[in-house]
């Protein structure tokens, strides 16, 4: 019974595409976390010291919530 090799090297270029949209995908996801961290951080800015409180915050913690 003799083996047989069923593995090809990646067509040209393949690796450099799959590089560049991994590099803007992930730009993608950065950003959008960024966006997320800055939406959190506003909402938690309007609340009172009162209701900050309530949820165990004061307004110094509201910088590193979003990090």
């Amino acid at each position: 019974m003799a083996a047989y090799e069923t593995t090809r090297p990646a067509p040209f270029g393949a690796i450099s595409i799959f590089r560049a949209v991994q590099f803007v995908s992930n730009g993608f996801i950065a950003f959008s976390n960024w966006n997320d961290a800055r939406v959190t951080r506003k909402a938690l800015a309007k609340l009172s010291d009162r209701e900050l409180d309530d949820i165990g915050l004061c307004r110094g913690d509201i910088e590193m919530i979003g990090r």
